[in-house]
């Protein structure tokens, strides 16, 4: 039997990802990784020129990302499918013999897909799993600035919460990480306002990639690529 590796890429830069996850991509014989259908992947993009000529890919296209509601019992029930799917292919494939590397942005054990993989097929084959810099750490590396001080109180938070959670939950921390934001920006926007911590946020967008782009959030467009982060920095205990 084969293993399958989960393995952490990083924030987006092929000189950030680890010795480890380096090794395992460049001397991969079979390669999977999830794409948004009639794209290439970010997490396969992050990889151009670091396969083997004769690696097999095998691209797992979402079956739906914005199309309907999360909280519609449709969204589940393909997405679980979808799952389902996946996870027989690969399990075919480790079982006859073969290690199997999944790409994975960021670190795959924070809000990422691989998740839904491990969960199912840990306890059936070998899944070894390599941990990496997260999205959000690149984030605020490129603003310069530390995140948190002393005693500072972190706090991660998807946009797609409902404004008046998001209001709170802001209100109630020291330093803040917003992520999945998308057209969820002006509700996360009025959110921040609500709290009185506007003016304090940073907007980042393709942290560690070529289009890196860092701007405070009031001056921010209201149309964000996928890839964007908003951020507020501690300011606690220091000497």
């Amino acid at each position: 039997m084969g293993t399958l590796h989960g393995v952490g890429l990083g924030p987006g830069a092929q000189d950030l990802m680890s010795v480890r996850a380096d090794r395992l991509v460049r001397g991969a014989g079979h390669v999977a990784f999830f794409r948004k259908a009639g794209r290439k992947g970010q997490a396969r993009a992050i990889v151009d020129g670091m396969l083997h000529a004769d690696a097999v890919e095998f691209p797992m296209e979402y079956p739906v990302t914005t199309e309907i509601p999360v909280a519609d019992p449709r969204y589940n029930d393909m997405l679980s499918a979808f799952y389902t799917d996946c996870t027989a292919h690969l399990r075919g494939l480790v079982e006859a013999g073969a290690d199997v590397v999944v790409l994975c942005e960021g670190d795959p054990f924070f809000y990422g897909s691989f998740m839904h993989l491990y969960t199912r097929l840990k306890d059936v084959i070998p899944v070894e799993v390599v941990p990496a810099i997260t999205g959000m750490s690149g984030a605020w590396t490129a603003t310069g600035q530390p995140i948190t001080w002393g005693d500072d109180v972190l706090t991660v938070l998807m946009a797609t919460l409902p404004e008046d959670v998001l209001a709170e939950k802001i209100a109630a921390t020291d330093a803040l990480v917003v992520m999945k934001i998308g057209r969820n920006l002006p509700k996360l926007k009025r959110a921040l306002r609500a709290a009185g911590r506007l003016e304090d946020a940073w907007m980042v967008e393709y942290a560690q990639m070529p289009r890196q782009r860092v701007q405070r959030l009031v001056d921010a467009d209201e149309v964000t690529p996928y890839f964007s982060i908003v951020l507020i920095h501690g300011q606690g205990r220091r000497p």
